[in-house]
């Protein structure tokens, strides 16, 4: 399961009382298929993924790398050689750390080398995908892990209030198709019980890992942007719908979105 908004957000936008559930499989089926519509249409992903990705070097300018996607964060980086290069000779454009990278420039005289062939000669890793506030996308739930210890295998979180307010207010501070990072690995919320204070998640989601956890270690919850999470709850209310003029309206702000370089 993928979804940009959460099943709350498409709810609580169709003035749904909280006891009618008949219709939750529907409503999330539409959030996924949302969620897929801007992604392909804008050729972006709004869901933080951790992974490598490869560039071509430009012989005529090594010294500067286009991205192949969104990279919001920089982990490594590796020359066709296999040899590392020290983050701190690179410098992202753009350099606002709050919106992803688009390229990688070397300074300090550092260029890329990509030994017999320039395709695909650099491995970057890190985590990909678009955010304009991505040192706010992670929200304290203000909730933390129960069991003792969370194995790697388990699909049940056990949590202290699944229906308490986060740290920002927001409630309930976990909702079904949540992104979830507990230390470094994400997780994605399938269901809730909340009388028992138990969620069931889709493990090392989005390129992470599962992993054990101990009792205490926070949890946080992703929110992606905005105005795309809001895009993604209307798109979803058309397709329950099958009714309206969203698409037409939408159309310059998908534009705008439009990942145009690769």
């Amino acid at each position: 399961m993928y979804t940009i908004a959460t099943l709350h957000d498409l709810r609580w936008h169709l003035n749904l009382a909280p006891t009618d559930a008949s219709s939750d499989a529907d409503l999330l089926r539409c959030l996924q298929q949302a969620s897929h519509l801007i992604e392909s249409l804008t050729q972006r992903r709004y869901c933080p993924t951790v992974g490598s990705r490869r560039a071509s070097v430009q012989p005529t300018n090594p010294e500067e790398l286009i991205l192949p996607d969104d990279l919001l964060t920089l982990t490594s980086l590796h020359n066709g050689d296999g040899s590392s290069m020290r983050l701190e000779d690179v410098r992202r454009v753009p350099s606002y750390s709050d919106v992803p990278a688009s390229v990688l420039q070397l300074v300090n005289g550092v260029r890329f080398v990509y030994g017999a062939s320039p395709v695909d000669a650099i491995s970057i890793t890190g985590i990909w995908g678009w955010h304009d506030r991505w040192a706010r996308a992670w929200r304290d739930s203000g909730d933390a892990v129960q069991d003792d210890p969370f194995s790697a295998s388990a699909a049940t979180l056990s949590v202290a209030d699944a229906d308490g307010s986060d740290l920002d207010g927001i409630s309930p501070r976990f909702q079904v198709g949540h992104l979830l990072r507990i230390e470094s690995e994400y997780l994605r919320v399938t269901a809730i019980d909340r009388e028992r204070n138990q969620l069931t998640a889709l493990r090392g989601v989005q390129g992470t890992q599962a992993a054990a956890h101990p009792t205490g270690r926070r949890i946080e919850t992703y929110e992606a942007a905005p105005t795309v999470r809001d895009l993604s709850v209307r798109y979803a209310a058309l397709l329950i719908n099958s009714v309206g003029v969203l698409e037409t309206e939408s159309a310059p702000l998908l534009e705008r979105l439009r990942r145009l370089s690769a």
